[in-house]
């Protein structure tokens, strides 16, 4: 894989249940509609659980991914392709977390600064 080692984590306060936070980014249709511009696999899934595989495009661009882990108040996804490593999601009342290690040539940060932003938009209009 081409690029450089990169890992980031950031915590937002979102105006949201740990109920809606969950839903939010583990249904695909929910996930679908806050990931975009992000392209999703069609035929996902209606519900991410550990095993399930999905691409995402950021442009040209694919990121395979393979969900590892589903828990509670937890998400931990395995990347390959555009991004190799994982993402993991930490959510609770009032607060979502994401982490992300990996080597890529994208700017991980900025990405995952947009998505987690895109996520707080979603649950205030959602509301």
């Amino acid at each position: 894989m081409l690029g450089t080692f990169q890992q980031s984590s950031l915590r937002i306060e979102v105006d949201a249940s740990e109920q809606a936070l969950r839903q939010s980014l583990t249904d695909s249709v929910k996930l679908q509609q806050w990931l975009s511009p992000l392209r999703l696999d069609r035929g996902l899934t209606e519900q991410l659980q550990p095993g399930v595989t999905f691409t995402t495009w950021v442009g040209p661009i694919s990121i395979h991914q393979v969900v590892e882990q589903v828990e509670t108040n937890c998400l931990r996804l395995l990347l390959s392709k555009g991004i190799d490593g994982f993402h993991e999601w930490y959510w609770g009342d009032g607060w979502v977390q994401s982490r992300l290690e990996g080597i890529s040539l994208l700017p991980l940060n900025l990405g995952q600064t947009a998505s987690l932003l895109r996520l707080r938009q979603f649950l205030l209009q959602s509301r």
